[in-house]
């Protein structure tokens, strides 16, 4: 019993690991370009992108999976974006709602979440296939391998271009090149810190 137990625990911590590790959307699969650029402008912002992500995919992963055999195929992808949408205009309206300030910095790319296509390529491939609990991992672990990936990018944007980290500043920023916080920057540093993740894989 105890071994089932163990084993059980063992397979449901794989699957989450799975979306932060070997199935990084960021670092690995390349997915959610948009918003992984556009607003990593600082840790706090690519946090703030990545939670509310995070929340919508966890949340429509869960409905998928439970009225998955209820939807006709074809309307499938329809009736997960109406899942999707739902989802992300109670996220929006929460954060309109008790954090603004966060709200108007991440702009457009909140309602974007909608089209966001890991949202829907886990729906796809993982939620409509599995049950409501494994669904619940799969949201969680790539949400979490999502939200780490956009506060680590915009961690080191807002280091090099402004010197500061989470809105602290480090007293370097009039020495720090501006262009990090641009998006030229955004390109490199996804670059460099995509080499460096896949290169930790491959040991």
């Amino acid at each position: 019993m105890t071994n089932k137990v163990t084993l059980f625990l063992k397979e449901k911590l794989l699957l989450t690991w799975r979306g932060v590790i070997k199935e990084n959307p960021t670092f690995v699969l390349v997915l959610g370009m948009c918003p992984t650029l556009g607003t990593t402008t600082s840790a706090e912002n690519g946090f703030g992108m990545g939670v509310a992500t995070m929340a919508v995919l966890i949340m429509s992963n869960m409905v998928i999976a439970l009225i998955k055999n209820l939807i006709p195929d074809k309307v499938r992808i329809p009736a997960f974006i109406v899942v999707i949408a739902s989802f992300v205009t109670v996220v929006q309206m929460l954060m309109q709602a008790f954090v603004p300030s966060l709200y108007a910095s991440l702009g457009v790319f909140i309602p974007l979440i909608v089209v966001n296509c890991i949202i829907l390529g886990r729906a796809e491939a993982f939620a409509s296939k599995n049950g409501v609990f494994d669904s619940a991992l799969d949201g969680v672990g790539i949400g979490l391998g999502f939200t780490l990936s956009l506060t680590v990018i915009g961690a080191v944007r807002e280091v090099l271009g402004s010197g500061a980290i989470f809105g602290y500043d480090l007293g370097c920023g009039d020495y720090m090149p501006l262009v990090f916080v641009l998006a030229p920057g955004a390109f490199l540093v996804l670059g460099f810190l995509m080499v460096l993740f896949n290169k930790f894989l491959k040991k």
